[in-house]
């Protein structure tokens, strides 16, 4: 536990709670949530099942109906063919990366990260005794890891990679050739890779392209929390090569008997047409906001040298402001009434130069948060 730290951000949410408590304005842009409730037809489906349905325990692989649901998503959406049998549902993503790295990770196995990453995903792997190698870098690579960085990183020690795209913190995509090619480099090497998709749906530039159409021996890890703005319901899925599925139900049997039976119901509507329009009409609301708040940061000075082609977020440089992330986030949030995120939550590699923007409030908040950013500068 001690290797294991506490999410950095939270500092920032408790003392802008305080300052909400003391009757100050807060523009919230540091928590990576959609400002956006569940679609009402989810909630509709979660009330029936209430009403009529027994809410007892499911099977740990999640119920036969959803892991049917997620499979059309994937043959509707996508034109992959991604069989139920080998789709897990469970607790949140992070039930699922828990589930993938308590599968994989035997003690003393290296994965190879990039830094910056989602804090979790280290820990995770450091849970089972594993390490992590967390490579740097930059704009460059669009903040990704590449074939090459993968190859000259790899040592005998290696298991495999923990990839995600879109990314958090800086919202950068993997091309699809530049998915196939790590994929094909671990494969190579006898490494396994587990990928996150958890902003699937949630990009602007281009269609999304899940690694699933690049193999079946990979386990990636989606969720019901960004694109379907269902965060506190607690419900995602691995899908897992098809010889682990066995080990993956016997993990999930122990770790948390089953997922939320309400919310493996509610999960069935997130799929239905009128669902998907809502949805829709939010994922282009956040291309407002990105399209918004993108050019409003670098024209106050902000580093941002590739722009977020999915997810929320905005890693934006400090170095024509402050040297510590940290204490321009503090400072900011205690004089101008602004959260965000500083770097030190996703990595060690240059993270005192950055801050992340979570565009998941309204316009009028992203306008008003420019507007205190801008006194905030200049006084």
């Amino acid at each position: 536990m001690a290797e294991i730290q506490p999410f950095q951000v939270m500092e920032i949410w408790n003392r802008a709670k305080e300052l909400e408590s003391q009757g100050k304005h807060i523009v919230q842009m540091q928590i990576g949530e959609p400002d956006f409730s569940a679609p009402d037809p989810v909630i509709a489906a979660c009330s029936e099942a209430l009403k009529h349905n027994p809410i007892h325990y499911t099977s740990a692989l999640g119920m036969p109906l959803l892991r049917q649901a997620i499979s059309q998503h994937y043959r509707e959406r996508y034109r992959l063919d991604v069989p139920a049998s080998r789709i897990a549902v469970t607790a949140g993503a992070s039930g699922a990366l828990l589930t993938a790295t308590g599968v994989l990770v035997n003690p003393g196995d290296e994965f190879l990260m990039p830094d910056p990453a989602y804090p979790c995903n280290r820990h995770f792997v450091r849970f089972f005794e594993g390490r992590v190698n967390s490579i740097p870098v930059g704009p460059q690579t669009q903040y990704q890891l590449t074939p090459e960085l993968i190859a000259a990183h790899w040592s005998e020690k290696t298991r495999g990679v923990l990839i995600a795209s879109p990314s958090n913190p800086t919202g950068t995509m993997l091309t699809p050739e530049a998915l196939r090619a790590i994929i094909e480099t671990v494969h190579a090497r006898g490494g396994v890779a587990i990928v996150d998709e958890i902003y699937q749906g949630l990009t602007y530039a281009s269609e999304f392209a899940s690694a699933l159409a690049y193999s079946d021996r990979i386990f990636v890890v989606n969720s019901f929390s960004k694109y379907f703005s269902m965060t506190g319901w607690r419900l995602g899925w691995l899908v897992v090569p098809q010889d682990c599925v066995r080990e993956v139900e016997s993990f999930a049997q122990n770790a948390f008997i089953c997922p939320s039976a309400p919310a493996q119901y509610a999960g069935l509507a997130a799929f239905a047409p009128e669902t998907t329009q809502i949805l829709e009409e939010r994922r282009e609301e956040f291309r407002r906001r990105r399209d918004y708040l993108l050019p409003a940061l670098r024209e106050l000075g902000f580093s941002i040298p590739v722009t977020p082609q999915g997810a929320f977020y905005i890693y934006a440089g400090i170095e024509r402001f402050a040297a510590d992330s940290g204490k321009f986030a503090l400072d900011l949030l205690n004089e101008a009434g602004v959260a965000i995120t500083p770097g030190k939550d996703f990595g060690a590699y240059q993270a005192e130069r950055y801050v992340r923007f979570a565009y998941t409030r309204s316009m009028g908040d992203l306008r008003e948060g420019v507007r205190r950013l801008r006194e905030f500068l200049c006084a």
